[in-house]
């Protein structure tokens, strides 16, 4: 019988050799993070994870995270992303809960993870939702509104590193290759516009469990993975 904990070893493995391989046949060199993402996942899983190599756990929800957050001794190694969407009523919460935010779609949101941010003294990493599929039921910024992810980085307590994007919901890996294209020339655009002195943009999340690979030739410094390193989700 295989154990839990060893499943999710292989799993993570076999995702890291992926990447590495996807790189080398394309012939990129960057490093890419892998944000194992735990949500409906118990306490127990997340801490299999983590003893399995992740050191970056990323969870949707605010309330669910803060349940099992409770529940789970981290060390200064482990990074704590919030991934979905951030209700203006959570924003509190998810500022002191989280050591990042990588899911900041609108102005408003940022204006108000900001000042919560400023009321504990606290300056928050963040990355920049970007809807690249323009598809209704995503949040997000969409490609043509460079001016207003701009408008972002004038939050003093918010340190915006990056964009991220959930791709097409689709099986058409060419529709799902041009929204990560997108979003890839997006950041360029950007990084080249950034205000005077604002260090310039270093992450590009952009692929999960079902396309990570398209994701990593096209340049994701950053994958979002639950599924393939943990198994199917808990139905919640």
């Amino acid at each position: 019988m295989v154990l839990k904990g060893d499943l999710i070893l292989n799993n993570l493995s076999c995702v890291m050799e992926n990447i590495l391989h996807e790189q080398e046949k394309n012939g990129l060199e960057n490093t890419v993070s892998i944000v194992g993402v735990t949500k409906t996942q118990p306490p127990q899983t997340i801490i299999l994870g983590i003893k399995a190599g992740l050191t970056n756990i990323g969870e949707n929800r605010v309330q669910e995270a803060s349940k099992k957050f409770n529940k789970i001794e981290f060390s200064e190694k482990t990074t704590k992303h919030l991934i979905g969407h951030l209700q203006s009523n959570k924003v509190k919460k998810a500022v002191s809960l989280f050591d990042r935010i990588d899911s900041v779609d609108s102005n408003k949101l940022a204006i108000k993870i900001n000042n919560a941010a400023s009321q504990i003294q606290k300056t928050i990493p963040v990355l920049i939702e970007i809807n690249t599929s323009c598809e209704k039921e995503k949040q997000g910024f969409l490609v043509s509104e460079i001016d207003e992810v701009l408008q972002c980085m004038e939050n003093k307590n918010l340190i915006v590193e990056g964009l991220m994007t959930v791709g097409p919901n689709t099986k058409h890996k060419e529709t799902t290759r041009k929204s990560f294209k997108s979003l890839r020339e997006l950041f360029l655009k950007i990084n080249k516009q950034l205000p005077s002195g604002y260090p310039a943009l270093k992450t590009l999340s952009m692929g999960m469990s079902r396309d990570y690979l398209i994701g990593v030739k096209e340049g994701s410094t950053m994958v979002r993975i639950g599924t393939a390193i943990f198994g199917a989700r808990s139905i919640k």
